[in-house]
C-alpha cells in the first residue's frame, strides 16, 4: 500500500518501481505474485481506512506499507501518522501478513523539530512493531535532481529501476 510514489505517479503502468518488482519478483521467486494497492495523493488515514478491504480482497502473505509523505507535506499531526501506521500494521498482522515498512523524509523547510520527528517516527515503529524497515524509499535518487519530475517530488522512468533494487533486499527476506 502506498501513494503516488509507488502507484507510479506521471508514469506508464509497466514504468513503475513496483511494476518492475513485480517483474523481479516473478523471476526471482515463483509463485509470488505483487498486487499495487497504492493510490496517488494517498494519506495514511486514507490507508488505514483501505487496508481491510484490501488485506480481504488479496489475502496478501507480505505487506508493504509505503505511507506517510502526503501526511508529512500537509503538516499533520506525527501522532496521526503513527497511529495510522499503526493500525495498518496491526491490521496486516491480523490477516497473518509480514510487514515491510517503507519510510520517508521531508524537505527542511518544515522545520527541524517536525522533519526529525517524521524522519524518526518510521524507524521507531518499525523497531518497537518489529517490521522489515526501509528507512527512505528515495534514498538512491533523493540528491539527484535529474532523476526527477518537473514537480520536481516524483521520481521520474529512468529512476523506478533504482528504486526496485533499493527495496529488493528489504522485500526478498520477507518471501520464503
Amino acid at each position: 500500500m502506498g501513494d503516488s510514489l509507488s502507484a507510479g505517479y506521471g508514469l506508464a503502468a509497466s514504468e513503475g518501481w513496483v511494476s518492475l518488482l513485480a517483474t523481479k519478483v516473478a523471476q526471482e521467486k515463483p509463485g509470488w505474485g505483487v498486487v499495487n494497492a497504492s493510490v496517488s495523493g494517498e494519506t495514511t488515514a486514507g490507508g488505514a481506512a483501505r487496508i481491510a478491504g484490501e488485506l480481504a480482497r488479496n489475502k496478501p502473505d507480505v505487506v508493504a506499507i509505503e505511507l506517510g509523505a502526503n501526511d508529512g507535506l500537509r503538516g499533520l499531526p506525527l501522532e496521526q501518522t503513527r497511529a495510522n501506521l499503526e493500525a495498518m500494521i496491526a491490521a496486516a498482522r491480523g490477516a497473518k501478513a509480514k510487514v515491510l515498512l517503507i519510510g520517508m523524509r521531508l524537505p527542511p523547510n518544515y522545520g527541524p523539530d517536525y522533519t526529525g520527528g517524521f524522519e524518526a517516527l518510521f524507524a521507531d515503529l518499525a523497531k518497537r512493531e518489529q517490521v522489515a524497515f526501509l528507512p527512505f524509499l528515495l534514498e538512491p535518487v533523493a540528491a539527484d535532481d535529474s532523476a526527477f519530475q518537473a514537480d520536481r517530488l516524483h521520481p521520474n522512468a529512468g529512476a523506478q529501476p533504482k528504486l526496485r533494487d533499493h527495496v529488493w533486499p528489504a522485500l526478498e527476506p520477507l518471501l520464503n
